[in-house]
């Protein structure tokens, strides 16, 4: 259990990591370009669908990843050691190519697909949320979730304002100082698992 002294630097721990790995402002423009052309009432629905899937989604595994390691007989180890070597393999694919590339898909199905899963929620939110599940308990979880999406659907709600004050360059260079720092993370992750992994074979 936490010390109270600590609840709010862990917190801020916590929110800060789900944060960079969820990376709103580095996929701004993959954001635009996924709903180009779209009307701004329907382009605000999109971003509505998208950051509440995304929320229910982070959520449950919040609330319910402990129980799925336990389910499959991962170790936190493991986890750690894989969702590190993922977080890593996603942050020199956005370093190299500079994001995700994504056909495209009718207005529907977007806000779902791909701007929820996998731009918001994809494999290092979900490793980022149980890693903090067991690092910061339950409760610094979801209420991590809760803050983050909070900022998420802000963003998105203000995406144009946004992405013309930053300017294309400024949201590219914001998602490659993202992808460094989502790479650090996961090497320190690979490097507590496998510091960790020996004492419970």
């Amino acid at each position: 259990m936490l010390d109270p002294a600590s609840l709010i630097p862990s917190l801020i721990k916590s929110v800060i990591s789900l944060f960079i790995i969820v990376d709103p402002f580095g996929n701004i423009p993959i954001f635009i370009g996924l709903t180009e052309g779209i009307s701004g009432e329907k382009r605000r629905k999109i971003f509505n669908v998208a950051t509440v899937t995304g929320f229910i989604l982070l959520l449950l595994f919040a609330m319910t990843g402990r129980e799925i390691l336990r389910i499959f007989g991962i170790t936190i180890e493991s986890f750690m050691i894989a969702g590190g070597i993922l977080l890593l393999i996603i942050a020199i694919r956005i370093l190299i190519m500079g994001g995700w590339e994504e056909k495209r898909l009718t207005p529907e199905s977007v806000g779902v697909v791909p701007i929820a899963v996998p731009l918001l929620v994809g494999p290092g939110a979900i490793t980022t949320t149980i890693l903090n599940l067991q690092e910061f308990g339950i409760l610094l979880t979801v209420i991590s979730v809760i803050i983050v999406f909070t900022i998420v659907w802000v963003i998105l709600r203000y995406i144009e304002l946004i992405y013309k004050i930053l300017g294309k360059s400024g949201a590219i260079v914001i998602a490659r100082v993202m992808a460094l720092l989502i790479a650090a993370i996961a090497i320190q992750y690979i490097i507590n698992g496998l510091q960790s992994w020996p004492d419970n074979l």
